[in-house]
């Protein structure tokens, strides 16, 4: 496991970089994460023919505000 665990430390380390939290938090960064998350809600309203639409915005949305940066 001694790979796993370098693997592991290379990413919290990478994470912890100034300049890849300011990437994370642009506006480019929030475009794409907002259209992933529309796409991956469609997909699962298509799934389930709309019937758990509110659910699954609801879910999309919670999300989004777990990973976006709106509001920051």
């Amino acid at each position: 496991m001694a790979g796993f665990d370098d693997v592991t430390k290379k990413a919290q380390e990478f994470l912890k970089d100034n300049k890849v939290t300011d990437a994370l938090k642009s506006d480019k960064a929030e475009g794409i994460s907002d259209s992933i998350l529309d796409a991956v809600a469609s997909a699962a309203d298509r799934a389930t023919g709309g019937k758990h639409h509110d659910k699954i915005q609801q879910a999309r949305d919670a999300a989004d505000k777990k990973i976006g940066n709106d509001g920051v």
